[in-house]
């Protein structure tokens, strides 16, 4: 009897191996996507989205067969809005977690806060929202605009359609609304506009008290001069900003507010009627018509079950961005760091606007640029475009240290800064 029960203890022993062999090798047979946004705090408004539209990605990838025949699994961590727990679940996601590949961060903050990790543990990252530039990473892809793909076109608009002479540049205090800022100065400044026609007020993230700032900016447009304010406030803080405006009677007529960070998303939230004619500059707006993207909005409504649900910009930079990587595992027969960033270089991919998206050796993508103006239902009417697309540059031509430095991550060259007048590189490269 001592026998059989032994010889029972070894045989389901044996079973519970061969079963642990086995969910292993399902769990090692799955792609695994990590997903860094925000689902609390003041940027959940505008990350908590691109969560499910990476999830709604990679439901519709497993649909079609996965990649390279094996399922894709999302891993979501939250990281909150603080900007050092980015870092934090970056390295849990890579080390721990084993993804493949990352879709994340909202921030420039957020993302720099990332960088040191992605490029120790040679991780990779999709970067979908407009930022400063002034970076050029091997571990990065930058789906979102670059400065010459939003900024200055809406200067321009704002310049040469609106006649505008002075200036309010607006942001929230942190890195992207700064540089930003800075390179729109010098491009002002380059363009013949005066100091003193020129006002930047930053502000903390979830700031709420607009009163007295909204009043300036009223006093300042109030000298004889069209004035005009390029907002680069970010999350939370765009709903009193705007109920401000409008509580003190700056209307589009007066003021016009053009943003680059407010899209249907934030709108959504608010009472939009006093703010019908200000203008957003984006890449996207859900409003565009177009065959492709009306297959996006239906899929999005489904997947989220809900018809009232808007798109965005930062919605579309994370399907190209989705697709793009897709194509370079396919085409790198691997999920290997390395293999899938030398593949990503020269995909393309359908845009949502009906044009095509390519991946340039700078690691930016080829946009459309799109100037809307805010309508009472909270879409953008399109009043202004580029009539092609244009190409990001990851280092501004108006600032000195910069308008010397090309990005260009193909061999031989390699590099993130290479300086054109000194013949070396001076940032990443390998």
């Amino acid at each position: 009897m001592n026998m059989i029960r032994k010889l029972k203890v070894v045989k389901y022993a044996l079973i519970g191996a061969a079963l642990s062999f086995s969910a292993q090798v399902q769990a090692g047979d799955t792609i695994k996507v990590g997903v860094l946004h925000s689902l609390s705090g003041t940027m959940a408004i505008s990350e908590s989205t691109l969560k499910d539209t990476v999830l709604m990605m990679i439901d519709e990838q497993n649909k079609a067969g996965g990649v390279m025949g094996k399922q894709l699994e999302a891993v979501v961590v939250d990281p909150a809005s603080n900007w050092p727990l980015f870092a934090e679940k970056t390295r849990e996601l890579i080390s721990k977690k084993k993804v493949d590949v990352i879709f994340g961060c909202w921030t420039s903050v957020s993302r720099k806060s990332v960088l040191p990790v992605l490029e120790e543990l040679n991780g990779l990252l999709f970067y979908p929202v407009q930022y400063e530039g002034e970076e050029s990473s091997k571990n990065v892809f930058y789906t979102g605009a670059a400065p010459n793909q939003q900024a200055i076109p809406a200067v321009d608009y704002l310049m040469n359609d609106l006649e505008v002479e002075r200036w309010v540049l607006a942001g929230t205090d942190y890195v992207y609304p700064r540089t930003t800022n800075k390179i729109l100065e010098a491009y002002l400044k380059a363009k013949g506009v005066k100091s003193k026609d020129i006002m930047i007020n930053y502000t903390p993230f979830g700031h709420s008290d607009w009163q007295s700032i909204v009043s300036d900016i009223k006093k300042f447009g109030s000298r004889g001069k069209k004035t005009a304010v390029v907002s680069t406030i970010n999350g939370d803080a765009n709903v009193p900003f705007y109920k401000e405006l409008g509580n003190q009677g700056i209307t589009a007529d007066n003021i016009p507010v053009v943003a680059f960070s407010v899209g249907e998303e934030e709108l959504s939230g608010i009472d939009t009627k006093p703010l019908v004619g200000h203008l957003a500059a984006w890449n996207y707006f859900m409003s565009v018509d177009a065959d492709v993207n009306n297959e996006f909005i239906k899929s999005w409504q489904k997947f989220v079950k809900n018809k009232k649900r808007v798109s965005n910009d930062p919605m579309e930079a994370t399907y190209i961005g989705f697709k793009m990587w897709v194509k370079a595992v396919e085409k790198a027969g691997t999920t290997d760091t390395d293999a899938v960033e030398k593949a990503m270089i020269g995909i393309a991919v359908p845009n949502l606007t009906g044009g095509i998206a390519t991946m340039m050796p700078n690691h930016h993508l080829t946009k459309p640029v799109l100037i809307g103006e805010i309508q009472e239902d909270g879409q953008f009417e399109v009043v202004w475009k580029t009539n092609g697309t244009v190409v990001g540059d990851a280092w501004s031509d108006f600032l000195p240290g910069s308008k010397d430095l090309i990005s260009d991550w193909r061999a031989p060259l390699a590099c993130g800064n290479y300086n054109v007048k000194t013949g070396k590189c001076s940032g990443q490269n390998f």
